[in-house]
């Protein structure tokens, strides 16, 4: 009797061992991407900083250290296109806005996710912002930074004012970083 037990037992776990080991149809599960980094360059190819981008579990927290900019606010933001071709880096696209919300946190139906407050440099050239955008995602979930074209990081020639649409009016691009996976 015992053995009459065994036989389907060591049949079930059999089939239960190649059912679950995966099959082709089946992607593997990836790893989300935890962490970015953006080299910041200016038209010329002269390093203008960098911008590191850490997923946490309330959105994504961006840090950016610009240098060798003008003294005062420049506006910052992250684009909808992963490229920056000199010398107006307008191939960076528009500003990341994957729900179509207005530009600026003073605006109504605003602000986006591409919306960051200014980047003040210092006399020295120096400035650093550190901001989380709320509810976003580097990867996974709805709408995820890296996407089938990428992202980027540009500082802009002026202050952002936070209300004009599409983009704050905040002059040319003076430096721009491809958004790269660590």
């Amino acid at each position: 009797m015992r053995h009459l037990m065994i036989a389907p037992l060591a049949a079930a776990g059999l089939l239960a061992a190649c059912a679950s080991s995966g099959s082709a149809d089946t992607a593997p599960e990836v790893p989300a991407t935890t962490s970015a980094t953006a080299n910041l360059v200016g038209p010329d190819g002269t390093a203008m900083g960098i911008a590191t981008l850490t997923q946490m579990s309330d959105g994504i927290r961006l840090v950016v250290d610009g240098r060798g900019l003008p003294a005062g606010p420049h506006g910052l933001h992250v684009h909808q296109t992963g490229k920056c071709e000199a010398p107006g880096f307008t191939t960076a696209g528009g500003h990341w806005n994957p729900t179509n919300m207005v530009h600026g946190k003073d605006a109504a139906g605003g602000p986006h996710w591409g919306d960051l407050p200014n980047l003040i440099a210092g006399t020295d050239g120096a400035g650093r912002l550190e901001v989380t955008l709320p509810g976003t995602r580097l990867a996974g979930g709805d709408h995820p930074l890296f996407d089938a074209d990428g992202a980027a990081v540009v500082i802009h020639a002026g202050p952002d004012d936070y209300k004009t649409d599409p983009s704050g009016n905040s002059g040319g691009r003076i430096a721009c970083g491809v958004v790269m996976p660590n």
